[in-house]
């Protein structure tokens, strides 16, 4: 019998694109999960999931990003210290007005695996308040995600 050899990416093998991605006027759900494909990999032909295959992706306009019904009243951000008493809450409108992309941030990651991979992808992921961002260097293509 001949048997066949599954293919596996080594690290010097994947390579890796930088895609920039208008948020605005987007549905912070939906722009969060195709770009966590991205980060993940999902969409190459290589994609194995206990490897980082994905690529770079830049956010702009992330305060302009919005969610549907009445999420935008109604929705809070929690953070718990550890200790009694402190439990932080934070509403979207607060933290819209102060921090817009650590909710786009925030969505993101919370769609990518909670372990050591999920976190070496979230570091390939760069939000920017404002249409401008510092990575011209890296040349990253204009995604259209609808």
């Amino acid at each position: 019998m001949k048997y066949q050899k599954t293919y596996t990416p080594s690290a010097p093998a994947i390579e890796r694109k930088w895609y920039v991605v208008d948020a605005e006027g987007m549905v912070l759900g939906r722009l969060a999960s195709q770009v966590a494909a991205i980060l993940r990999g999902k969409h190459k032909a290589t994609f194995t999931p206990n490897i980082d295959t994905g690529d770079y992706v830049i956010i702009v306009n992330a305060e302009k990003v919005k969610l549907t019904g009445n999420k935008t009243e109604q929705k809070e951000y929690k953070r718990y210290s550890g200790y009694t008493g402190g439990l932080k809450i934070t509403t979207f409108k607060d933290m819209m007005a102060k921090h817009p992309e650590r909710i786009v941030e925030h969505a993101v990651v919370g769609m990518l695996p909670h372990n050591r991979l999920g976190r070496q992808m979230a570091k390939k992921l760069r939000v920017v308040v404002g249409p401008d961002h510092k990575h011209e260097a890296q040349m990253p293509e204009k995604l259209e995600l609808k």
